[in-house]
């Protein structure tokens, strides 16, 4: 998905500084850092939710897990899992699930990323012992976040490979239906999926702006006050980018508002804490 050769002569302040102004749609000061191929491929990340249907090459989930694998664990517990789904009547199934997202449907591969502790649990089962520390809200973050850090590493290496990615955090909606789907064990759940395919070039996605760094970098001292201009010019961004997409009109600070506003918002995700507690996580 870079949107240059590195084997091209192309000088590197312009690189750079498209790259970071698709990113912000402004621009931002990055010094005499050294641009590379890596960055390019970090900073042209976007959502891809229109794919061929052309199959992935051989190998490919292999080589996305062994990226994956390649992210930091917390004290090499390793707990996560992945499942790869293929099976169209299966995609469909997660898509329902998912609110009717045709994209999951569309693309050829559907990971799942599990957050899991039941292989920990299994082995201590052999040895005729109790976890008692998996039954803390610890644990469970400990799992979710060596899911996530796992997933990111894929999308890069999906990314870096020419392919395309969209997380699909609505598998949260109804986790014991995703749990039953896919034949989870106890004390392990869906944090979320992630579709994967080649996008449909007659669909481009775009860079999606972000907001400032003055709005998320704080030096030393967290501060609220610092936020507000950086707000106030996303706000101009998303504009932009929304007319420039065709959607409806909506700031960044109705979104984030909007979101969080009400329980319905939160799409049955407000009862998540009893579904994890039936899929074996005490969250003491």
């Amino acid at each position: 998905m870079s949107r240059i050769r590195f084997d091209t002569v192309v000088p590197f302040p312009t690189v750079a500084e498209q790259a970071i102004f698709d990113r912000y749609r402004e621009p931002l000061p990055i010094g005499s850092v050294e641009w590379n191929q890596t960055l390019d491929t970090l900073l042209s990340h976007r959502s891809v939710r229109a794919f061929l249907p052309s199959p992935l090459a051989a190998g490919t989930i292999e080589t996305l897990v062994a990226a994956a694998q390649s992210a930091p664990t917390s004290s090499n517990i390793q707990a996560w899992s992945v499942v790869a789904v293929e099976d169209e009547d299966r995609k469909a199934r997660l898509s329902r699930i998912a609110g009717e997202q045709r994209h999951i449907n569309d693309a050829p591969l559907f990971l799942v990323w599990v957050a899991d502790l039941a292989r920990a649990d299994h082995l201590a089962g052999q040895r005729g012992v109790r976890l008692e520390g998996a039954d803390f809200t610890e644990s469970f973050l400990l799992a979710s976040i060596d899911a996530a850090l796992a997933a990111q590493n894929a999308v890069v290496a999906a990314e870096s490979l020419g392919l395309g990615t969209v997380y699909i955090g609505a598998l949260r909606n109804n986790p014991e239906a995703v749990a039953a789907e896919l034949g989870l064990p106890d004390k392990a759940y869906a944090v979320f999926g992630l579709v994967v395919g080649h996008p449909d070039p007659e669909r481009q996605a775009a860079v999606k702006p972000r907001l400032p760094q003055s709005a998320v970098l704080h030096r030393e001292r967290y501060g609220l006050e610092t936020q507000v201009d950086a707000i106030s010019r996303h706000d101009q961004h998303i504009a932009a980018f929304r007319n420039e997409q065709r959607l409806s009109p909506q700031s960044w600070s109705d979104l984030a508002v909007d979101r969080l506003r009400d329980v319905e918002a939160l799409k049955g995700r407000h009862l998540l804490r009893e579904s994890l507690g039936r899929l074996g996580f005490q969250l003491r």
